[in-house]
């Protein structure tokens, strides 16, 4: 006997995003489009110059009074919107975060070469953040852990905006954020 297995739900045909033509369920709607002159009409005489046109009455916008409709091809309207989807998404500026990370017994020859990646980090874009980790005993040494911080915004200069300044958080680490450009030396 064969075992009977339940339809995926996801894999559901969904119908079109807009309402289209004879679906559009409103009395009276607001046309638009490029050949068209801006209106308020019945919905039969909508679909009668969609018509004549050739094109597809588009609802845009369902919850104005009157719904708004759009005469256009509903393949091309449908290519456009994605096309400015993806250039919206291509703009949007990703933000990258680098770390550095310092121990209270940091030397001075590894804080000025984790300085100067830094400095490059900062010329590159992307956001800084800093801290100092405590590892086991070496909790007591708080104060040299803000000592370090702070020696670290110094040698970084006016060219950066602290956007937190150094603080304890948890047991384990002291932080600060860093933004902005450096220029290249």
């Amino acid at each position: 006997m064969a075992i009977r297995r339940k339809k995926n739900f996801q894999q559901r045909r969904r119908g079109p995003e807009h309402n289209l033509n004879k679906y559009i369920r409103h009395p009276e709607v607001r046309i638009t489009g490029d050949d068209v002159e801006s209106k308020v009409c019945s919905i039969e005489e909508a679909l009668r110059i969609a018509e004549e046109l050739e094109l597809d009455l588009v609802e845009i916008t369902a919850t104005a009074k009157p719904p708004v409709c759009r005469i256009v091809d509903y393949k091309k309207f449908l290519y456009d919107k994605k096309k400015k989807e993806k250039e919206i998404k291509s703009k949007a500026q990703k933000t990258v975060i680098k770390e550095i990370r310092f121990t209270p017994n940091t030397d001075t020859h590894d804080f000025e070469f984790k300085a100067k990646h830094a400095e490059g980090f900062l010329a590159d874009g992307a956001k800084l953040k800093v801290y100092v980790q405590f590892r086991g005993r070496s909790i007591v040494f708080k104060d040299q852990g803000f000592e370090l911080m702070n020696k670290f915004i110094e040698r970084m200069g006016e060219d950066i905006k602290v956007e937190q300044p150094p603080k304890m958080e948890g047991k384990c680490v002291s932080f600060t954020d860093f933004t902005g450009k450096l220029s290249q030396k």
